[in-house]
């Protein structure tokens, strides 16, 4: 394995993250789906309370991967977990233990932060990565569907809530 850096990203890497991520929206198939911009993500990753976090992979200084999560919460366990939106290397990379050296890394913060899950979702056809992933022990729940709700569906349902008031 090459000699990776694995580092906690900053305002600086906006670019970088918002590279990776449109590198794996077309990865993914859905190349005009990124509404994210370098600004935004600057933006919000000054923000006081940052909605994510983001891990980046450097060879001598050269971005390798990206794995953005934030920290989501399991009532059943009573205990915040860490839920990865998206990790990706890119294809001329892969197979150098990237992948690996990043999920094990937030792995550690997850047991440093007192996290007892790690969740994410892959893409049914993506057997790469279901296999890669199994290989690291990770059970793919088969049974649980994700659910979804944006843009006009999402307002609609808004309409039809009540006012919900502060305390």
């Amino acid at each position: 394995m090459t000699d990776t850096t694995i580092r906690f990203a900053t305002s600086a890497d906006a670019t970088t993250i918002f590279n990776f991520i449109q590198a794996l929206a077309i990865y993914e198939r859905e190349p005009d789906a990124v509404e994210a911009t370098p600004a935004s993500i600057s933006d919000q990753l000054d923000s006081e309370r940052p909605p994510f976090e983001c891990l980046l992979a450097e060879v001598e200084d050269e971005p390798r991967g990206f794995a953005l999560f934030f920290h989501n919460y399991s009532t059943w366990r009573g205990k915040q977990g860490i839920y990865l939106e998206d990790l990706f290397v890119p294809e001329h990379f892969r197979g150098e233990g990237i992948g690996k050296l990043l999920l094990a890394s937030l792995a550690r913060i997850a047991v440093e932060r007192d996290c007892p899950r790690l969740e994410w979702q892959v893409l049914d056809w993506n057997q790469t990565a279901i296999d890669f992933y199994e290989s690291l022990g990770t059970t793919v729940m088969k049974d649980w569907l994700p659910c979804r709700l944006t843009d006009q569906d999402l307002s609609k349902l808004a309409n039809q809530g009540a006012t919900v008031k502060s305390q």
